[in-house]
């Protein structure tokens, strides 16, 4: 695994979302409320819109351009149903955030792949 740090930990905050750029793909961290920080690719499954401009309440990220709606938690899509977003290993180390974009398949993002 190739780890990269995105950002230091204290820019952070449960119930937020954070845009970054690894390795040249854009991504998001999303921090739910209760859970742990989780990164995700930006793009939505539907028509690769960047997520980064997404609403997230700390539990609900909505897509800005078709409304698409993903669970915080494990990306999942709640509408419609049967899509996730593709989500990347984040790990905290020394007060980084630190993500592997190099081993996830991108285009994997139907769950019943």
């Amino acid at each position: 695994m190739a780890f990269t740090d995105v950002c230091k930990k204290s820019l952070l905050f449960e119930g937020e979302r954070v845009p970054c750029m690894v390795d040249g793909r854009e991504i998001i961290i999303l921090w739910p409320d209760g859970g742990e920080p989780r990164a995700y690719d930006a793009a939505c499954p539907h028509e690769k819109v960047s997520l980064a401009r997404g609403d997230f309440n700390g539990r609900i990220l909505h897509c800005p351009a078709h409304g698409w709606v993903f669970n915080g938690r494990d990306g999942t899509s709640l509408q419609p149903c049967g899509w996730a977003l593709t989500e990347y290993p984040l790990r905290i180390t020394g007060g980084m955030v630190q993500v592997d974009v190099a081993q996830v398949d991108v285009a994997a993002a139907r769950p019943d792949n």
